[in-house]
């Protein structure tokens, strides 16, 4: 029997020391997934935006295979490479 990655999830979401970790780690993802999303609206790949940007191809790799965490600068360096603007919020 094969279970899905979702059905998966769903039953360890289950126990609550795992469901904290998980939703703890919602905002670093949603930052990851927002960096991806953004370079490809841009239309240019990695080694773009390390040429744009000093960032070495490598690291933008990390950031967003989320292996690294980008410093509020380095994020803003990534928007300007992208032509975009950085904007942080706080909501309820």
């Amino acid at each position: 029997m094969s279970t899905t990655f979702n059905e998966f999830l769903t039953e360890q979401l289950k126990d609550p020391e795992f469901r904290a970790e998980w939703e703890a780690l919602q905002p670093q993802k949603a930052i990851i997934q927002a960096m991806i999303d953004a370079r490809k609206r841009s239309g240019i790949t990695q080694k773009q935006l390390a040429e744009r940007t000093g960032i070495a191809q490598g690291d933008i790799s990390k950031l967003e295979n989320g292996s690294a965490n980008p410093s509020i600068r380095t994020l803003q360096r990534l928007a300007d490479g992208m032509g975009m603007k950085l904007k942080v919020e706080f909501v309820n």
